[in-house]
């Protein structure tokens, strides 16, 4: 299990990791998958760091930071993804192939760049609203509500890449377990945090219907893009519901 945790936290962060004499078996990349939740909750646990560090400062300059530290902490790499599915969505114009062939294009057209900056200026304006008071519950619970919704989606739709980097995430999935993480992880939020969790839930599960709809009309399933553009829409609904509230 402690292999499998240094492999969620190798791939979700840039936080370093201990080597491995041998490569990984696809076998445990599956089970990686169960701790990429806990991954987000070290993410948010670091965050809560940073912001305490950062009291007594202008929220605005706080938010800034915090924000700052958590695309370097992750190394944008769902930022990427989200840049990827932007691009290929408008640029596939409805077509399955040109949209998985545009996803594997490295380069980032105007589309991706303001979906992007879109996605920032709301985490951003979240954030500073949150700073305001205690906001050490949402910095702990969007990092890790954006990576249940990783597990969730490979938990619940077709993976479309046989030959991707995610299939092997996709094709050794723990499906029992994660279904059971899931169902902890929800029924553990409504007793914490009440009404206020049971709507960022009920939130999230509109979002994901809609994006999983959406991706099964398009592409039939979901692609590592895909996922990581669903955990970065995941975090910046939590974070302004949350702030919203």
């Amino acid at each position: 299990m402690i292999r499998a945790f240094s492999l969620a936290l190798q791939l979700l962060t840039r936080l370093p990791v201990p080597s491995f004499s041998t490569p990984p078996q696809p076998q445990e990349l599956g089970q990686s998958v169960l701790f990429f939740p806990v991954v987000g909750l070290l993410i948010g646990g670091l965050l809560v760091g940073v912001n305490f560090a950062l009291r007594g400062i202008n929220p605005g300059v706080a938010a800034a930071l915090v924000l700052t530290v958590w695309v370097l902490i992750t190394g944008g790499l769902h930022l990427d993804g989200l840049a990827d599915t932007a691009d290929a969505w408008i640029g596939g114009q409805g077509n399955r192939d040109r949209t998985l062939a545009i996803m594997k294009d490295p380069r980032s057209g105007p589309i991706a760049l303001a979906i992007v900056a879109l996605v920032l200026i709301n985490k951003f304006a979240a954030l500073q609203a949150l700073l305001t008071g205690n906001a050490s519950a949402a910095l702990l619970l969007a990092p890790m509500l954006g990576r249940a919704i990783i597990v969730l989606l490979l938990l619940t739709t077709p993976y479309v890449r046989p030959a991707g980097l995610g299939a092997p995430y996709a094709d050794y999935l723990p499906r029992r377990r994660c279904g059971l993480l899931i169902a902890l992880m929800a029924m553990a939020m409504v007793a914490i945090s009440g009404w206020i969790g049971t709507g960022v839930l009920i939130g999230l599960g509109i979002g994901v219907f809609g994006l999983r709809q959406a991706l099964m009309q398009r592409l039939g399933g979901i692609t590592g893009d895909t996922l990581g553009a669903a955990c970065e829409l995941a975090e910046t609904l939590a974070l302004v519901m949350l702030a919203l509230d």
